[in-house]
């Protein structure tokens, strides 16, 4: 499962689930503004900088009940 980062890692803006964000291979996440100022490439592995899938619940919100206690246990 994707990790969906709060925040981007060059100048800590806040990034919600349904905010736009890119992502390289490694999941490093950047805001729009730094992605451009990167021209698209992540700075730690050189990688493309994507479009980050959106994300409009976190999938403890959705899942059943006995399912999003196992899922909570993975996740910390």
């Amino acid at each position: 499962m994707l990790k969906m980062k709060a925040s981007c890692e060059r100048c800590s803006a806040p990034l919600g689930l349904s905010d736009h964000a890119y992502i390289c291979s490694y999941e490093c996440t950047f805001c729009p503004d730094c992605t451009a100022a990167l021209k698209e490439e992540c700075p730690n592995c050189q990688g493309n900088l994507v479009l980050r899938p959106l994300r409009r619940t976190s999938p403890t919100e959705v899942a059943r009940p006995g399912f999003k206690a196992k899922l909570e246990a993975i996740l910390r």
